[in-house]
């Protein structure tokens, strides 16, 4: 826990996956590109979803459950869908192993081969939809709302823990609606779900716009997505949401009688945030020091360390400590006592700051005397002394502060991070420098957008909605172009 990062501006990749490790967040395992989320980076997904799932519920949907293996034919109903993903598959053929006729090793019994393949779960809009064929037939039905926690399988080429790995953690919701304005501004709903969520309680701003033709979700008609940039440059996609208009209605026959009598297909929408929100946090809040959480989601927000010295009694400054933890928790404040005689108070300290815990209380035999604890914000360094009068208010005035500074700061370093180019050479400047996001022209084009990305490694993150028409140029083609996209290089 002692142990140094290295400096993240020196080697942002090295830090990252050291503060993973040294945080006791994660651990790589088997198979390769698999992870191990440990319990501390286990509550932190937690918390997220807990307040997703909170408000998912609030704006109608129910919790269900599908099966993770899923039979490939239903993916080869849609067409664009199993294009998308038929890299990334894995399949199960066989149903039982036996041994080698030497007994020496295993191998896949050749009589226990499955009639038909399946798929291990990628995503479930082909399960999900085969079951809304069978579970929506009026317009009294719709609008039909699911959520589903679970995990999925990618097989990913290149991994790393948290942002990209074969195995992962999130949620899915599947809609059905009886018209295509209904889907479309439920889609639109979902990914201000997300935004809220992601804003305020992850304290990460965000870009939300519209993902293009060539960058949307394989199968759908129109791709929402919110966009975040990481200290080295960086943007990660942080969630998307998705209009599929009638595509899966289509492939897989959900239709419905409308309330004028007439059979037609459902509107659909799909939407998700994984895991990888455990990643852009470490990665737009962390320092060279470790992880700094924002309260509102930090599983410890308050760690008290009662200090000992030799002729003061323990058990009065346990004691003491124990009335500070039993008050902070009965103000809602998720407090823990780190009482252990089995570690250092230095090894303490450099613990709680390496897992970004945003308070620390320190309470040694001076403190006991004077009625004050000192106190340290994690996100600034600030040392103070108060007195335990006024513990619960000033805890409180500084959890709120410090969720406020460090969603001042990642908007502070995001806005400077904003560059609006006019030619292809000022992007590759950036791209080559400092990275950051860049708004420029585009003509519009699938094939202007891949020479772009071949020459700059940058790809169009998305069409922001917030910008306004102006008249320009591409920046590759000169083409004639009405308003600015975001380009960067991305996780």
């Amino acid at each position: 826990m002692n142990k140094k990062l290295t400096p993240l501006k020196e080697n942002f990749s090295a830090w990252y996956n050291e503060l993973v490790k040294q945080a006791d967040l994660a651990e790589p395992t088997a198979p390769r590109g698999a992870m191990i989320i440990k319990p501390y980076g286990y509550a932190l997904w937690e918390a997220v979803k807990n307040l997703l799932d909170q408000k998912i519920k609030e704006t109608g949907h129910q919790n269900a459950y599908f099966p993770l293996l899923i039979p490939a034919s239903y993916f080869a109903k849609e067409e664009d869908h199993i294009q998308g993903f038929a890299k990334e598959c894995a399949i199960v053929t066989h149903y039982r192993l036996t041994t080698h006729a030497d007994g020496k090793g295993i191998m896949l019994d050749p009589n226990a081969r499955l009639e038909s393949p399946l798929v291990v779960r990628p995503t479930s809009e082909t399960i999900i939809w085969e079951s809304f064929r069978k579970w929506i037939q009026s317009y009294r039905d719709l609008p039909m709302l699911i959520n589903q926690w679970a995990n999925v399988v990618r097989w990913e080429m290149r991994t790393r823990p948290f942002l990209r790995t074969s195995e992962f953690l999130w949620q899915e919701g599947h809609t059905a609606h009886n018209t295509r304005e209904e889907a479309l501004d439920h889609a639109h709903q979902m990914l201000q779900v997300y935004c809220d969520i992601i804003r305020n309680e992850l304290a990460i701003p965000l870009i939300e716009g519209e993902k293009t033709a060539h960058e949307r979700f394989a199968g759908a008609e129109a791709t929402y997505t919110m966009e975040a940039l990481m200290q080295d440059g960086k943007a990660l996609q942080l969630g998307t949401s998705h209009f599929l208009g009638q595509n899966f209605a289509k492939a897989f026959d959900v239709r419905f009688v409308n309330q004028e009598g007439a059979l037609t297909h459902v509107w659909g929408t799909s939407w998700g945030i994984t895991t990888r929100l455990i990643g852009a946090l470490i990665m737009v809040h962390g320092d060279d020091q470790g992880l700094t959480i924002p309260p509102r989601i930090a599983p410890i927000q308050v760690v008290v360390i009662p200090v000992f010295r030799s002729g003061t009694s323990q058990e009065i400054l346990i004691e003491k400590a124990t009335s500070i933890r039993k008050t902070l928790a009965s103000h809602g404040i998720r407090v823990k006592l780190d009482q252990r005689d089995t570690h250092q108070p230095g090894w303490k300290f450099h613990e709680y700051e390496k897992k970004g815990v945003p308070l620390r209380l320190v309470l040694g035999p001076r403190d006991l005397a004077n009625h004050t604890i000192e106190m340290l914000r994690r996100d600034t360094g600030e040392k103070r002394v108060i007195s335990l009068d006024r513990l619960v208010s000033v805890v409180e005035e500084q959890l709120i502060a410090i969720q406020d500074n460090l969603y001042k700061r990642a908007l502070a370093f995001q806005k400077k991070s904003i560059h609006y180019v006019d030619h292809l050479d000022q992007l590759q400047n950036i791209m080559q420098r400092d990275r950051g996001f860049v708004m420029a022209h585009w003509d519009g084009t699938t094939a202007t957008e891949e020479a772009i990305k071949q020459m700059t490694q940058a790809t169009i993150r998305c069409i922001p909605f917030d910008s306004s028409e102006e008249a320009g140029r591409c920046i590759y083609t000169r083409k004639s172009s009405q308003r600015r996209v975001l380009f960067a290089t991305a996780y």
